[in-house]
Formats: C-alpha cells, sequence, structure tokens
C-alpha cells in the first residue's frame, strides 16, 4: 500500500500535525511508501528512505485565507498529475480540490460560524468581519470536500454530531480520538523556581492561544477572583492578547503568571496541581488529554470534544463554558483539596493511557489498509459513493470513545 498524505505540517509541536506525524511513523513501521504533500515536515521525516516529501511552499502570502487557497491548488494540480503513485490518499478538512479515500476532520467550521461564541456575534469589527468571511468560505469549502471523500474521520465525538447535523451519514464516519504522548506527559514534579513561579502557592494551569475569545480565559480570569490564594499560570503567546490587561484591571497581576509561548508544556504540567480549559468551542482539546497524561486533574466544559473523557473520577465537566460560579466552585474544591487532587489526577492518567498514539495511529492505518483492500487497487472517484459506502460500512466499526 502506498499512501498519500495531504496536510500543511507534519509535525509533533502541533495538534492536527502531530496526529499527521503519528499516522506517518506508523505507516512506516508497517514498510509502506508515504508521500506527502505539505509546506513543514519534521526532519526526521524528510529524509527517510520511506517518505517523499513534495514541498507546497505558500510562506510568501500574507493571510491564512490567501495560504490555503494556494496550497489547495498547488496540491490538486500534483495529484492530478501523479494520481497513480498512490493506493491511498488522506486529506485534512477543505485542504485541496481533489478526491479523497480519508478526511480526517479536526475542525467543522460550519459549526464554528453558527456558534454564539464566534466573533462576529460577539463584536462587530474588521478582525471579526474577516474571521466570519474566511470560516463562512471554509463552511462552505468543507461541504464540498466531504463530499467527495470516501469515509470520515471524526476526532472526536462532538466532530462526528457536527457531521452528522451537515447531512454526513453516519456509516461514512468512523471517529478515532486524538492520541497523547505518554512518554513526554507522565505525572512527576518539576521544579518551580526554573519557571519563576511561587512555591507553596496552588498553581492551576491553563494552556492555548489568548489571543481569541474561543479559548474562554476570560471567564477564567473572572472565577479565579472568587478563589483567595489560587494562583494561575497561563502559557500562550502574548501578542495581539487583551488578558494580561484584563488580569491587571481585576486586581490579579500578583496571582497570574504569563509565561508566553513554551515548548517545555510537559515540565510545566509537572510543576503545577490543576489544569481548567472550559473552551467555548473546542473540537478535541489535545491539552486536555496531555494534562490527564500529566497526572492532573481537569476542569473542562462539555463544549470541549475531549470532555467526556474528564469523569467524575477525574475533574469537572462545566454545563456552560460562561458559568463563572461553577468554574470558581470547581477551582476551590480543587484548590482547598490536595487529596483530591491527587485521587483525581491518578485516574486521570489511567484514562489518558487508553489514549497513547500507538493505539491511535493504528486505527487510522488498519483503516487505511482495510478501503485499500476493498478498492481492490481501483483509485475511488465521488461516483463510487454508494458501492463504496456499503463495503466499508460492513468493514468497519465506528468508535464513539
Amino acid at each position: 500500500m502506498r499512501l498519500c498524505l495531504v496536510t500543511h505540517r507534519v509535525v509533533k509541536g502541533d495538534g492536527q500535525g502531530r496526529v499527521n506525524y503519528e499516522v506517518v511513523w506508523e505507516t512506516i513501521r508497517r514498510g509502506y511508501k508515504v508521500i506527502l504533500l505539505a509546506t513543514e515536515v519534521s526532519p526526521e521525516l524528510q529524509h527517510h528512505p520511506q517518505v517523499q516529501w513534495v514541498e507546497i511552499s505558500v510562506r510568501s502570502l500574507p493571510t491564512a485565507l490567501l495560504k490555503n487557497l494556494l496550497f489547495a491548488r498547488k496540491t490538486a494540480q500534483w495529484l492530478r498529475q501523479h494520481n497513480q503513485e498512490f493506493d491511498v490518499l488522506q486529506v485534512n478538512g477543505a485542504i485541496t480540490s481533489f478526491p479523497s479515500d480519508v478526511n480526517a476532520v479536526h475542525f467543522v467550521h460550519t459549526a464554528w460560524v453558527r456558534s454564539p461564541f464566534h466573533p462576529w456575534h460577539q463584536s462587530r469589527s474588521l478582525h471579526s468581519l474577516y474571521q466570519w468571511i474566511y470560516n463562512w468560505l471554509n463552511a462552505h469549502w468543507e461541504k464540498q470536500a466531504f463530499q467527495r471523500t470516501r469515509h470520515l474521520v471524526a476526532v472526536s465525538n462532538t466532530i462526528q454530531q457536527e457531521l452528522l447535523s451537515i447531512g454526513v451519514a453516519s456509516d461514512e464516519i468512523t471517529t478515532i480520538e486524538n492520541g497523547v504522548d505518554l512518554q513526554e506527559f507522565f505525572p512527576g514534579q518539576y521544579d518551580r523556581t526554573l519557571l519563576q513561579l511561587p512555591q507553596n502557592a496552588v498553581l492551576s494551569l491553563f494552556v492555548g492561544d489568548i489571543r481569541t475569545n474561543r479559548k474562554n480565559l476570560d471567564s477564567i480570569l473572572y472565577a479565579l477572583q472568587k478563589v483567595p490564594g489560587l494562583h494561575l499560570v497561563i502559557v500562550g503567546k502574548l501578542d495581539s492578547s487583551p488578558y494580561p490587561k484584563l488580569a491587571e484591571s481585576l486586581g490579579l497581576i500578583e496571582r497570574v503568571h504569563f509565561l508566553g509561548y513554551r515548548q517545555n508544556v510537559p515540565d510545566i504540567m509537572r510543576a503545577v496541581d490543576f489544569f481548567v480549559f472550559p473552551s467555548r468551542y473546542e473540537p478535541f482539546g489535545m491539552v486536555i488529554t496531555e494534562a490527564m497524561a500529566s497526572g492532573l486533574p481537569v476542569i473542562t466544559s462539555k463544549s470541549t470534544g475531549a470532555a467526556h473523557l474528564v469523569t467524575a473520577e477525574c475533574g469537572f465537566t462545566l454545563s456552560h463554558p460562561n458559568d463563572v460560579e461553577a468554574l470558581a466552585s470547581a477551582m476551590q474544591t480543587l484548590s482547598s483539596d490536595r487529596s483530591l487532587r491527587q485521587q483525581f489526577g491518578c485516574n486521570a492518567r489511567l484514562v489518558a493511557e487508553q489514549y497513547g498514539w500507538s493505539t491511535v495511529s493504528k486505527r487510522y492505518v488498519d483503516l487505511f489498509e482495510t478501503l485499500n483492500q476493498a478498492s481492490s487497487g481501483q483509485r475511488w472517484s465521488p461516483a463510487d459513493r454508494r458501492s463504496s459506502t456499503q463495503v466499508t460500512g460492513s468493514l468497519i466499526t465506528n468508535h464513539h470513545g
């Protein structure tokens, strides 16, 4: 079997890129050749004898929208010219116009555009207008991409439900939750002085994009006001972020620690006491399983895709992400009870161990092999959808967490 993977990035330090990275390595372990149509590929894969990297350069363009359009155009052109060189084609969302065998869906733009938390529904500005146009166009393109694929992989139950809501048939979807690196993220201790964090305080942690309201850092800061003595560590790029000023205006500057963008997140997770991430819209949220693998109790919201993994034995799940009172209550409970934190942390690690990357990547490649065997070496096209669905439906068992 020869796999072709079309994606922007195949790297470890990126959510979607990490999934691609692990899938490539599992494909290599099984002895198959991989063609990567990507802008960025990890160095250890670039010159691997089983990997052919076709670099798709789009860096010269100024916006994500233009870069994505150029990427889609270049990849479709290459695929039309070289479609006999691979057996299975996997893409990610509306990344190319060429028909695919597998489309791994990490984000449904239609759902985000409809969300009341979308920037355009919160405030009318040039930035929010651009975001609305960007997401609306992607919502249109992704529907076309889903019609041009043989089978879809949803990275969470949330994504699965969103695909069903836009008309995708249930027998065309397999749910494979994102994985976690159990060797990189593990319970332990890390010297707080190396991070310039207080030694004796209870530390909560937030990791994410702090330049957008989607991750809901504002609710965390408002809740922190109601939990005296608790400190909050924040990891995320600070440029253009409104939250340092918000923390200062709320009188929290002594208890909030902005660390900026960091690559040593596993160390930071071993230095804190619990993790808080009540995102307003999150297709999955790999930081949640990374925190759980690190032995941290988790506070999240039902609007986060990985929320169903946070059981009552390892954390708290808010019914509504904007419920500051419920968020403050959960933070207070964990802040004041060390034994509960330890108990929840142990349980969280046990849950995370079920989602190691080796398990997740094997499910992807199993799916590729099934589709390849069902097609008997013939390239698939959208015209084959009905017969293809009947075949894959009988061979592939949907997994719902």
